[in-house]
């Protein structure tokens, strides 16, 4: 524990903010091309840097769109807000954006990224309740085995067991949870911290007897050299995600990291 042995990915996370969808779309397509494993966006109704009014699109009816148009790369929203739709509809829509991704194959190509939500503008315009970080917390606990529950429901199912990615740190809650229910783990976490986290996801699955060898460990690139990202190779990260963002979406970045994975691989 981690998957020491899987192969290191590269995902590139297109803010939904700043830019047109023609641009997003664009993006998409090139980012493709140029090799990039996993696709992402987020799952916000406004933006969270800039104008604060700016352009911005939403997550679910973008991520179906992505479906459609991508061929080969893996995609999802990095993360989903659990406080925005109810448990079952959320299953259903992942099922659905799963079985358009695999465009007549036995696969499909979805991730869900999944969390309990922390931007109260989106809670306040939309007309969700904020609660609290616990609250919230609890909530995506009693979502999750519902989820699960629903994808084994489903007619037709999912062409996949859907991997399931959980975002985030706290101990005694949200790395529960990761060893409850995920397959791949992210956070912002620095690589001397990463032991110690992995830690006590080991001794929470020990508690939920779930094994967790296969776990992928994800981590954020952005304002990162190198070296710092060898070090978290080394602490067992193998999907590395990169934020780009409107108005100028920065494809260098993406080229010097995508570089940087095959060296690795």
């Amino acid at each position: 524990m981690p998957a020491l042995d899987a192969p290191v990915r590269l995902g590139v996370q297109i803010a939904p903010q700043h830019s047109t969808y023609a641009t997003i779309r664009g993006a998409v397509s090139r980012l493709e091309e140029m090799g990039v494993d996993i696709l992402f966006n987020w799952d916000h109704f406004s933006p969270l840097s800039g104008e604060p009014d700016g352009l911005h699109f939403e997550s679910w009816t973008m991520l179906s769109a992505w479906a459609e148009q991508t061929e080969r790369v893996e995609f999802g929203c990095l993360v989903n807000c659990n406080s925005y739709r109810n448990a079952d509809l959320q299953a259903d829509m992942a099922r659905t954006v799963d079985h358009i991704s695999a465009k007549g194959t036995d696969t499909g190509r979805f991730i869900f990224g999944t969390g309990s939500g922390w931007f109260e503008r989106d809670y306040d315009e939309y007309g969700y309740e904020f609660g609290t970080f616990g609250t919230r917390l609890d909530a995506l606990a009693d979502s999750l085995p519902r989820i699960e529950r629903r994808w084994e429901k489903l007619n037709p199912a999912p062409t996949r067991e859907i991997p399931v990615m959980i975002g985030g740190a706290g101990e005694k809650k949200t790395l529960r949870l990761v060893a409850r229910h995920a397959d791949i783990w992210h956070s912002f976490v620095g690589a001397d911290e990463l032991s110690h986290k992995l830690g006590v996801i080991d001794a929470w699955a020990e508690k939920e007897g779930r094994d967790v060898s296969g776990l992928v460990v994800s981590n954020e690139l952005k304002g990162r050299d190198e070296q710092e990202a060898d070090a978290l190779y080394d602490a067992g990260v193998r999907l590395f995600t990169l934020g780009i963002s409107g108005p100028e979406l920065d494809f260098g970045s993406v080229e010097r990291w995508l570089a940087w994975r095959d060296a690795r691989n």
